[in-house]
């Protein structure tokens, strides 16, 4: 059963297309909208170029969200998750998740890997209960406002 959204009077039928270069601009328009430190179109264009999993997941022509993993020895790592503000606690990162540990055991995989923004509860929780587990702690990690650097929890689902 699909998620649906508390507006909506039937569930959204989706689907899982590959992320192609064409997809760009929405894919940038929505991480824009949802980041203040957003991936910019070269980490997009390398993230594709290098054959990383890519994948959005789309209600007819509309984006719902995407994720960009990459493959290692018997582990993936996942890189960027992101679900459009519109589309936000209706499940649908649950959804891709899902879809990324499914890829994963496909590809042989034992371990998904992640980075999240030590202030991110929301994410922290959404991964935790997915199943994935606080490993470790990497500082100043990621960019912050004013030129500041924010840690990073790494997390880590044995598949």
């Amino acid at each position: 059963m699909s998620p649906v959204p508390a507006s909506a009077k039937s569930p959204i039928e989706a689907r899982f297309e590959p992320l192609v270069p064409e997809q760009l601009d929405d894919v940038l328009r929505v991480e824009q909208q949802v980041y203040p430190h957003p991936w910019s179109k070269h980490n997009f264009t390398d993230s594709l170029a290098s054959g990383y999993q890519a994948q959005m997941l789309l209600a007819d022509d509309t984006l719902i969200g995407y994720f960009v993993a990459m493959k290692g020895v018997e582990e993936v790592h996942l890189l960027n998750i992101t679900v459009a503000l519109e589309y936000r606690s209706q499940g649908w990162a649950q959804v891709m998740l899902d879809a990324l540990a499914t890829w994963s055991r496909g590809q042989g995989a034992q371990w998904l890997w992640l980075e999240v923004r030590a202030h991110n509860a929301r994410a922290i929780s959404v991964y935790e209960a997915h199943g994935y587990r606080r490993v470790g702690l990497r500082k100043a990690y990621y960019p912050a406002e004013h030129g500041q650097r924010e840690d990073a929890i790494v997390m880590s689902l044995r598949l």
